[in-house]
């Protein structure tokens, strides 16, 4: 994979996201073409994609930026990697830290909170979702490392 600070040299116009992620899973760069969930404390339809078969995408979740409960944990981690999926972005929090670093998987968060999220399934797929100032839209594709993540409309180099 090329390097996120590599692929803006080659296209400085690509938006990069400003918000300051935690990076956890063993797998530091992934990348793939964006599903998207939008939920607020709710990591129903988020374990639903996971259980679902990937060609190697990524999960955007935007849960608002909240901090009160955990949108991914160990068992949907495991899912998503057991799936296929590439790694998950995560506009919240996440629970069960050590396990996942542990796990060939790749996840950027806010940071933790060990409480569980409702499992009602509120939320909505697969609609633009907006946060570090880029929009991030299914279909289009995330290249995630170190240094950050970018997106795009078309597959990079």
């Amino acid at each position: 994979m090329t390097a996120t600070a590599d692929l803006i040299d080659l296209a400085p116009d690509l938006p990069s996201c400003e918000t300051d992620f935690k990076s956890y899973g063993q797998r530091l760069r992934f990348q793939g073409r964006i599903r998207t969930v939008r939920c607020h404390r709710d990591n129903g339809i988020v374990k639903a994609l996971a259980n679902t078969p990937s060609s190697g995408e990524v999960l955007v979740v935007d849960g608002g930026g909240s901090r009160a409960s955990a949108l991914m944990g160990d068992m949907i981690a495991a899912a998503a990697a057991r799936n296929g999926w590439a790694g998950a972005v995560i506009f919240g929090v996440i629970r069960d830290s050590a396990a996942i670093n542990d796990m060939d998987f790749g996840i950027k968060a806010l940071g933790t909170n060990p409480r569980k999220s409702a499992k009602d399934g509120a939320g909505e797929t697969d609609v633009p979702v907006s946060f570090g100032n880029v929009e991030f839209v299914a279909g289009h594709y995330l290249y995630s490392d170190e240094d950050g993540i970018v997106v795009s409309p078309e597959p990079l180099p």
